[in-house]
Protein backbone atom coordinates (compact mmCIF):
# COMPACT_ATOMS: atom_id res chain seq x y z
CA UNK A 1 0.00 0.00 0.00
CA UNK A 2 1.41 3.46 -0.52
CA UNK A 3 1.23 6.32 1.65
CA UNK A 4 1.62 9.76 0.90
CA UNK A 5 2.33 12.68 2.73
CA UNK A 6 0.14 16.15 2.01
CA UNK A 7 0.51 19.31 2.81
CA UNK A 8 -2.47 21.78 1.38
CA UNK A 9 -1.76 25.98 1.06
CA UNK A 10 -5.64 27.14 1.87
CA UNK A 11 -4.66 30.76 0.84
CA UNK A 12 -3.15 29.72 -2.34
CA UNK A 13 -4.72 30.32 -5.66
CA UNK A 14 -6.75 33.49 -4.01
CA UNK A 15 -8.20 31.75 -1.48
CA UNK A 16 -8.91 28.53 -3.36
CA UNK A 17 -6.18 26.29 -2.27
CA UNK A 18 -8.33 24.86 0.96
CA UNK A 19 -11.20 23.56 -1.35
CA UNK A 20 -8.95 22.06 -3.91
CA UNK A 21 -7.37 19.91 -0.96
CA UNK A 22 -10.16 18.65 0.25
CA UNK A 23 -10.85 17.59 -3.41
CA UNK A 24 -7.61 15.99 -3.67
CA UNK A 25 -8.26 14.24 0.02
CA UNK A 26 -11.38 12.90 -1.64
CA UNK A 27 -9.72 11.28 -4.89
CA UNK A 28 -6.63 9.66 -4.02
CA UNK A 29 -8.92 8.15 -1.81
CA UNK A 30 -10.83 6.53 -4.80
CA UNK A 31 -7.41 5.09 -5.63
CA UNK A 32 -6.99 3.52 -2.27
CA UNK A 33 -4.30 5.84 -1.58
CA UNK A 34 -3.31 5.97 2.26
CA UNK A 35 -2.78 9.98 2.86
CA UNK A 36 -1.28 11.34 6.07
CA UNK A 37 -2.09 15.22 6.08
CA UNK A 38 1.00 16.93 7.20
CA UNK A 39 -0.61 20.49 6.57
CA UNK A 40 -0.10 23.10 9.49
CA UNK A 41 -1.21 27.00 10.22
CA UNK A 42 1.61 27.97 9.01
CA UNK A 43 4.40 27.78 6.78
CA UNK A 44 7.35 27.54 8.71
CA UNK A 45 5.36 24.29 10.90
CA UNK A 46 4.42 22.93 7.55
CA UNK A 47 7.74 22.37 6.51
CA UNK A 48 8.79 21.02 9.41
CA UNK A 49 5.98 18.30 9.66
CA UNK A 50 7.08 17.49 5.84
CA UNK A 51 10.77 16.84 6.27
CA UNK A 52 10.12 15.10 9.73
CA UNK A 53 7.84 12.16 7.63
CA UNK A 54 10.74 12.01 5.01
CA UNK A 55 13.68 11.84 8.22
CA UNK A 56 11.15 8.82 9.55
CA UNK A 57 10.36 7.17 6.66
CA UNK A 58 6.75 7.93 7.39
CA UNK A 59 5.57 8.19 3.73
CA UNK A 60 6.43 7.27 0.23
CA UNK A 61 6.01 10.46 -1.64
CA UNK A 62 5.19 14.18 -0.86
CA UNK A 63 2.18 15.96 -2.53
CA UNK A 64 1.99 19.68 -2.24
CA UNK A 65 -1.53 21.63 -3.20
CA UNK A 66 -0.67 25.06 -3.74
CA UNK A 67 1.54 26.57 -6.06
CA UNK A 68 5.59 27.34 -6.56
CA UNK A 69 5.73 28.93 -3.15
CA UNK A 70 4.59 25.18 -1.64
CA UNK A 71 6.66 23.42 -4.47
CA UNK A 72 9.55 24.81 -2.68
CA UNK A 73 8.43 23.71 0.32
CA UNK A 74 8.23 20.40 -1.15
CA UNK A 75 11.42 20.27 -2.67
CA UNK A 76 13.44 21.37 0.26
CA UNK A 77 12.14 18.68 2.32
CA UNK A 78 12.19 15.77 -0.19
CA UNK A 79 15.95 16.47 -0.99
CA UNK A 80 18.81 14.25 -0.52
CA UNK A 81 16.18 11.63 0.05
CA UNK A 82 14.82 9.27 -2.55
CA UNK A 83 11.24 10.09 -2.03
CA UNK A 84 9.75 12.03 -4.77
CA UNK A 85 7.00 14.82 -4.75
CA UNK A 86 4.23 15.67 -6.74
CA UNK A 87 2.75 18.95 -7.31
CA UNK A 88 -1.49 19.64 -7.19
CA UNK A 89 -0.91 22.81 -9.25
CA UNK A 90 -3.47 25.18 -7.21
CA UNK A 91 -1.57 28.81 -6.96
CA UNK A 92 -1.83 32.04 -8.91
CA UNK A 93 1.52 31.71 -10.77
CA UNK A 94 2.30 27.76 -11.34
CA UNK A 95 5.70 28.08 -13.53
CA UNK A 96 6.42 24.86 -11.54
CA UNK A 97 3.63 22.99 -12.86
CA UNK A 98 4.28 24.44 -16.37
CA UNK A 99 7.69 23.07 -16.41
CA UNK A 100 6.91 19.50 -15.05
CA UNK A 101 4.03 19.22 -17.64
CA UNK A 102 1.12 18.84 -14.66
CA UNK A 103 -2.40 20.07 -15.06
CA UNK A 104 -2.68 23.11 -13.46
CA UNK A 105 -6.60 23.93 -11.45
CA UNK A 106 -7.47 20.53 -12.31
CA UNK A 107 -7.57 18.31 -9.32
CA UNK A 108 -9.42 15.77 -10.94
CA UNK A 109 -6.59 15.19 -13.59
CA UNK A 110 -3.84 16.69 -11.33
CA UNK A 111 -4.55 13.39 -8.78
CA UNK A 112 -4.41 10.85 -11.54
CA UNK A 113 -1.46 12.23 -13.34
CA UNK A 114 0.54 11.95 -9.70
CA UNK A 115 -0.87 8.15 -9.46
CA UNK A 116 0.31 7.57 -12.88
CA UNK A 117 3.80 8.53 -12.39
CA UNK A 118 3.95 6.72 -8.32
CA UNK A 119 6.88 3.71 -9.17
CA UNK A 120 7.71 5.73 -12.20
CA UNK A 121 9.38 8.65 -11.24
CA UNK A 122 11.57 11.17 -13.14
CA UNK A 123 14.90 13.02 -11.91
CA UNK A 124 15.07 16.46 -12.48
CA UNK A 125 17.79 19.39 -11.41
CA UNK A 126 17.58 22.00 -8.50
CA UNK A 127 19.56 24.99 -7.79
CA UNK A 128 21.72 24.79 -4.98
CA UNK A 129 21.87 28.06 -3.04
CA UNK A 130 23.47 29.40 0.15
CA UNK A 131 22.28 33.33 1.02
CA UNK A 132 23.70 35.37 3.79
CA UNK A 133 22.00 33.08 6.49
CA UNK A 134 20.09 30.08 5.29
CA UNK A 135 20.93 27.02 2.69
CA UNK A 136 18.47 26.13 0.42
CA UNK A 137 17.36 24.52 -3.07
CA UNK A 138 15.43 25.87 -5.71
CA UNK A 139 13.20 24.11 -8.59
CA UNK A 140 12.60 27.33 -10.72
CA UNK A 141 14.84 30.42 -10.11
CA UNK A 142 16.54 32.59 -7.52
CA UNK A 143 17.36 36.47 -8.12
CA UNK A 144 18.06 39.10 -6.23
CA UNK A 145 17.33 42.72 -7.97
CA UNK A 146 14.84 44.28 -9.74
CA UNK A 147 12.37 41.66 -10.00
CA UNK A 148 13.12 40.29 -5.76
CA UNK A 149 12.19 44.17 -5.17
CA UNK A 150 8.75 43.43 -7.22
CA UNK A 151 8.65 40.49 -5.45
CA UNK A 152 8.66 41.53 -1.60
CA UNK A 153 6.56 44.84 -2.58
CA UNK A 154 3.82 42.35 -4.11
CA UNK A 155 3.46 40.44 -1.12
CA UNK A 156 3.00 43.12 1.56
CA UNK A 157 -0.29 44.03 -0.56
CA UNK A 158 -3.53 42.06 0.08
CA UNK A 159 -5.72 44.35 -1.68
CA UNK A 160 -5.23 42.78 -4.81
CA UNK A 161 -4.59 39.32 -5.91
CA UNK A 162 -3.15 37.51 -8.56
CA UNK A 163 0.01 37.97 -10.82
CA UNK A 164 -1.62 41.63 -12.22
CA UNK A 165 -0.28 42.39 -9.02
CA UNK A 166 3.51 41.81 -10.14
CA UNK A 167 2.95 44.07 -13.15
CA UNK A 168 1.68 46.78 -10.46
CA UNK A 169 4.25 45.97 -7.94
CA UNK A 170 6.69 46.65 -10.91
CA UNK A 171 5.52 50.10 -11.72
CA UNK A 172 5.72 51.21 -7.86
CA UNK A 173 9.18 50.27 -7.90
CA UNK A 174 10.31 51.59 -10.97
CA UNK A 175 9.53 55.33 -9.75
CA UNK A 176 12.46 55.53 -7.77
CA UNK A 177 14.64 52.98 -9.37
CA UNK A 178 18.49 52.91 -10.03
CA UNK A 179 20.62 50.07 -12.25
CA UNK A 180 21.85 47.94 -9.22
CA UNK A 181 25.90 47.33 -9.15
CA UNK A 182 26.67 43.87 -9.17
CA UNK A 183 29.92 42.01 -8.28
CA UNK A 184 29.33 38.09 -9.99
CA UNK A 185 31.50 35.08 -10.55
CA UNK A 186 30.54 32.85 -12.89
CA UNK A 187 31.99 29.43 -13.45
CA UNK A 188 34.65 30.99 -11.81
CA UNK A 189 35.40 34.40 -13.76
CA UNK A 190 34.60 37.43 -11.67
CA UNK A 191 32.60 40.03 -13.64
CA UNK A 192 31.52 43.49 -12.40
CA UNK A 193 28.36 45.66 -13.99
CA UNK A 194 25.63 47.46 -13.28
CA UNK A 195 21.77 45.54 -14.72
CA UNK A 196 18.31 45.66 -13.77
CA UNK A 197 17.70 42.16 -13.28
CA UNK A 198 19.60 39.35 -12.51
CA UNK A 199 18.64 35.67 -11.91
CA UNK A 200 19.79 32.16 -12.26
CA UNK A 201 17.31 29.84 -13.29
CA UNK A 202 16.56 26.31 -13.94
CA UNK A 203 13.25 26.30 -15.80
CA UNK A 204 11.90 28.34 -18.48
CA UNK A 205 9.52 30.72 -16.44
CA UNK A 206 8.85 32.51 -13.12
CA UNK A 207 6.10 35.17 -12.50
CA UNK A 208 3.28 33.60 -13.41
CA UNK A 209 4.21 32.43 -16.92
CA UNK A 210 7.43 35.33 -17.68
CA UNK A 211 9.41 33.37 -20.13
CA UNK A 212 12.59 34.56 -19.10
CA UNK A 213 14.99 32.02 -20.19
CA UNK A 214 12.95 30.01 -22.62
CA UNK A 215 15.52 27.26 -23.64
CA UNK A 216 16.26 26.21 -20.11
CA UNK A 217 15.61 22.42 -19.27
CA UNK A 218 15.18 20.87 -15.60
CA UNK A 219 16.72 18.19 -16.46
CA UNK A 220 20.45 19.54 -18.54
CA UNK A 221 22.63 19.72 -15.80
CA UNK A 222 22.83 23.59 -16.36
CA UNK A 223 21.74 26.53 -14.82
CA UNK A 224 20.69 29.60 -16.99
CA UNK A 225 21.83 33.04 -16.14
CA UNK A 226 19.58 36.32 -17.11
CA UNK A 227 21.00 39.25 -17.14
CA UNK A 228 19.53 42.98 -17.94
CA UNK A 229 22.12 45.20 -17.79
CA UNK A 230 21.10 49.31 -17.70
CA UNK A 231 18.42 50.15 -19.42
CA UNK A 232 16.09 53.45 -19.31
CA UNK A 233 12.97 52.68 -16.96
CA UNK A 234 10.58 53.69 -20.40
CA UNK A 235 12.41 51.00 -22.31
CA UNK A 236 12.30 48.70 -19.36
CA UNK A 237 8.19 48.77 -19.94
CA UNK A 238 8.50 48.64 -24.05
CA UNK A 239 10.39 45.46 -22.84
CA UNK A 240 8.20 43.79 -20.00
CA UNK A 241 5.50 42.52 -22.38
CA UNK A 242 7.87 40.81 -24.34
CA UNK A 243 9.02 38.37 -21.57
CA UNK A 244 5.54 36.36 -21.60
CA UNK A 245 6.25 35.27 -25.24
CA UNK A 246 10.16 34.81 -24.88
CA UNK A 247 10.66 37.87 -27.38
CA UNK A 248 12.89 40.08 -24.85
CA UNK A 249 15.84 37.33 -26.33
CA UNK A 250 17.36 39.46 -29.47
CA UNK A 251 17.08 42.67 -27.18
CA UNK A 252 20.93 44.19 -27.02
CA UNK A 253 20.40 44.61 -23.50
CA UNK A 254 19.88 40.96 -22.68
CA UNK A 255 21.92 37.86 -21.63
CA UNK A 256 21.52 34.77 -21.11
CA UNK A 257 24.57 32.28 -20.42
CA UNK A 258 24.39 28.68 -19.36
CA UNK A 259 26.60 27.77 -16.28
CA UNK A 260 27.09 25.46 -13.21
CA UNK A 261 27.84 28.02 -10.64
CA UNK A 262 27.29 32.04 -9.86
CA UNK A 263 27.92 34.03 -6.59
CA UNK A 264 25.98 37.10 -6.77
CA UNK A 265 27.13 40.23 -4.77
CA UNK A 266 24.38 43.24 -4.79
CA UNK A 267 24.40 45.32 -1.57
CA UNK A 268 21.20 45.34 0.42
CA UNK A 269 18.83 43.16 -2.63
CA UNK A 270 16.91 40.88 -1.16
CA UNK A 271 17.12 37.47 -2.49
CA UNK A 272 14.03 35.71 -3.67
CA UNK A 273 13.46 31.77 -4.19
CA UNK A 274 10.38 30.46 -6.69
CA UNK A 275 8.38 33.22 -4.79
CA UNK A 276 9.96 32.64 -1.20
CA UNK A 277 11.92 35.16 0.59
CA UNK A 278 15.18 33.48 1.16
CA UNK A 279 17.34 36.15 3.01
CA UNK A 280 19.70 38.59 1.19
CA UNK A 281 22.55 38.56 -0.92
CA UNK A 282 25.72 37.84 -1.16
CA UNK A 283 23.69 34.61 -2.86
CA UNK A 284 25.61 31.53 -4.25
CA UNK A 285 24.08 28.86 -6.61
CA UNK A 286 25.29 25.91 -7.82
CA UNK A 287 23.45 23.48 -10.06
CA UNK A 288 22.86 19.95 -8.46
CA UNK A 289 22.24 17.29 -11.44
CA UNK A 290 18.81 15.00 -10.85
CA UNK A 291 19.10 15.97 -7.31
CA UNK A 292 15.27 15.93 -6.79
CA UNK A 293 12.50 12.90 -7.65
CA UNK A 294 9.27 13.75 -8.90
CA UNK A 295 6.30 12.02 -9.79
CA UNK A 296 6.09 14.09 -13.25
Amino acid sequence: MTTLGIVINPTSGRGKGKGFGEQALAEFAKHAIDIIDLSAESFVAAAKNAKEAVEKKLIDGLVVVGGDGMFHLGVNAVVKSNIPVGLIAAGTGNDSARALGLPIHNVVEGVAALVAKIGKTRKVDLIESRSHDRTFYSFGAVSAGFDALCNARANKWKWITGPIKYRFAMYRELAAFKPIPYRAVVDGVERVFEAILCTVSNSPSYGGGLLITPEAKVDDGKLDLFILNAISRIELIKLFPKVYYGGHVGHPAVEIIRVDSLELHSPGMPAYSDGEHVGAAPVTCVVSPKALNVMA
